[in-house]
């Protein structure tokens, strides 16, 4: 029996229903069935409301700038409006970094001469080849826009007191020169009609390992940066409308960092929320941690800033290897023994779409992918930290591979548009995930994840209608209900 048929039956309700599967499907629109085994029964509660969305997206980074800039126009077209025409993934929100990262093509500044504590000499020219009409593209594809903050992995060698690239600490005296950077910066991408919503204050601020740029904050020294030096000077210059994000690391350091930046209404006046990153464990959300964030500072962002499939190289063109548990992190190889649990081998897709519904269902207000796009090393990435991403390239050949975790981001972003608020949703089936939020317009978007090797068929329940629907065996489906119901 159609949709269509059980709607002449009586109280049915009316769908659509997008799926993803390890068999094969990807976003595809899929017709519900009426089934006679469906005994979990779902219920949507539009009347218990949580976060306010504020988008889902990606990473605007030099090396996938650059991989687009190899490839013929019309791939790199397809591949921009993939992720931002609103046929595609339609992306609400995305991230850059300010100076190079592990994912440029090398080591530089915009403050490129020693001792210019004015900054004289900021220049972004390193962002023109490649970042800058990447960012200009997305934005010409985007009928809805998106929003893009932005990300420093470390200041300038000369401002810190190891005079390195990798580690090390902002010098005091550099506090008011750091501060004035993220001024030009908004100023300089202004000029190149680029707007920058915001920022977070440090990539990783405990550091990765001394591998790559980085720069090390303690909880109270990012603090007292925020309160005595960036939001003053944002807020002199007129850009105190900017969004400054504490933190941006994993999850499972949350509290002393929003217990130092949320401290009192003095420490807590510039910071407008928390980033947060997946790499202590991509496999367990930290439920706790993100409440105890909230709860903290419950008017405030809390963003994933940051998540991918790292330490791999990424299959390609094997749609089977995303939903296969052959995928490991860094933790499998270098983690502690005690902490190893945390890093089992588990398949991408599992890992996106637990991780999202997972922060979605504990006060995460928007989710950020790390790159867009990848070549079959998964790179470039001058330190050869290799990674996967939802889109591998490669430029030689001029092909493109769209992976499942493509897919698996689009069912959200979508789908849950930014404004759209989180809702109550009722499930007895601790197998399945799900998550629902009401969107703007009216409509709501209900997620559910069978992450498992059985069929998990379900009937949704919302107001006085229900429906019945097939979820297979490692089934995504995004089911829209519109706004007539």
């Amino acid at each position: 029996m159609s949709c269509k048929d059980q709607k002449e039956t009586g109280n049915v309700l009316s769908v659509e229903v997008y799926e993803t599967s390890a068999d094969g499907n990807n976003l595809t629109k899929v017709e519900p069935f009426q089934v006679s085994d469906s005994a979990t029964v779902i219920t949507i509660n539009e009347n218990k409301t949580f976060q306010t969305i504020t988008g889902f997206g990606g990473a605007f980074t030099e090396s996938s700038a650059y991989l687009l800039n190899r490839l013929s126009e019309k791939n790199r077209d397809t591949i921009i409006n993939a992720y931002f025409s609103r046929e595609g993934a339609n992306y609400s929100l995305t991230r850059t970094h300010m100076n190079s990262c592990d994912f440029s093509l090398s080591q530089y500044s915009y403050s490129p001469v020693a001792g210019d504590m004015n900054l004289d000499h900021f220049t972004i020219e390193a962002d023109q080849p490649d970042l800058i009409p990447m960012i200009k593209d997305a934005m010409a594809a985007s009928e809805n826009g998106f929003k893009i903050f932005a990300s420093p992995w470390t200041a300038a060698p000369w401002m810190k007191d190891n005079n390195e690239w990798v580690g090390g600490s902002l010098l005091p005296k550099y506090y008011d020169t750091w501060a004035l950077f993220f001024s030009k910066y908004i100023d300089a991408y202004k000029a190149e009609g680029i707007p920058i919503w915001g920022f977070t204050v440090e990539n990783e601020p405990h550091g990765n390992g001394n591998n790559w740029e980085s720069m090390h904050f303690t909880p109270r020294e990012m603090t007292d940066f925020v309160q005595f030096h960036l939001g003053p000077k944002l807020e002199a210059d007129g850009h105190g409308d900017k969004i400054i994000l504490g933190y941006d690391q994993n999850r499972a350091g949350l509290r002393e960092w929003v217990d130092v930046m949320y401290e009192n209404e003095a420490t807590s006046k510039y910071f407008d929320g928390t980033a947060i990153h997946w790499y202590e464990s991509t496999y367990e959300v930290f439920p706790e941690e993100l409440q105890y964030a909230h709860n903290k500072a419950p008017d405030k962002y809390l963003i994933e800033t940051e998540g991918c499939v790292d330490s791999e190289v990424p299959a390609w063109k094997d749609d089977k290897w995303y939903w296969s548990k052959e995928a490991t992190d860094w933790g499998w190889d270098w983690a502690a023994e005690d902490q190893k649990y945390l890093h089992p081998k588990y398949a991408p897709v599992n890992r996106y779409a637990r991780d999202i519904i997972g922060c979605l269902n504990n006060w995460v207000d928007g989710w950020v992918d790390w790159n867009m796009v990848l070549d079959k090393q998964g790179g470039p990435n001058w330190f050869e930290n290799w990674c996967a991403a939802p889109v591998i390239v490669d430029p030689d050949k001029d092909e493109v591979y769209f992976t499942p975790l493509y897919y698996t981001m689009a069912h959200f972003s979508k789908f849950i548009r930014p404004g759209a608020q989180v809702i109550g949703v009722d499930n007895p089936d601790k197998d399945l995930m799900v998550t629902a939020a009401k969107n703007p317009d009216g409509s709501i978007a209900f997620v559910i994840f069978n992450e498992g090797m059985e069929n998990k068929n379900y009937t949704v329940r919302f107001r006085e209608s229900e429906i019945s629907i097939n979820l297979g065996a490692q089934s995504l489906q995004t089911v829209l209900i519109p706004v007539t119901n």
